[in-house]
């Protein structure tokens, strides 16, 4: 049952956080003027996102089973990077083809 309601839970914060933050992503884009490659901002939100949890949130959860571990801080470092590249390549995109 545990297992259930924590991936209830996963759904939940992905589907929930993750639409609020792209959705907040987008309208900064659109400000912008950017209107191609949003998609990759809402990406970079999920890894973000699966970040958080992995580090923090799956400690707080309902699950108690094995596998319970942080991701390295060599993965850590790595996927904030990709994420941070994901973000500012839609505005440098849409600026550079100008």
């Amino acid at each position: 049952m545990r297992v259930i309601l924590e991936l209830l839970r996963i759904l939940l914060i992905f589907f929930l956080s993750g639409a609020f933050y792209s959705t907040m992503l987008s309208i900064l884009y659109k400000s912008m003027g950017v209107s191609e490659y949003m998609w990759l901002g809402a990406v970079a939100v999920l890894i973000l996102l699966f970040l958080i949890y992995r580090n923090r949130w799956q400690f707080s959860g309902w699950y108690k089973g094995e596998g319970r571990t942080k991701l390295s801080q060599k993965t850590t470092k790595l996927l904030i990077a990709i994420s941070v590249l994901l973000l500012i390549l839609p505005p440098l995109i849409h600026f550079t083809s100008l």
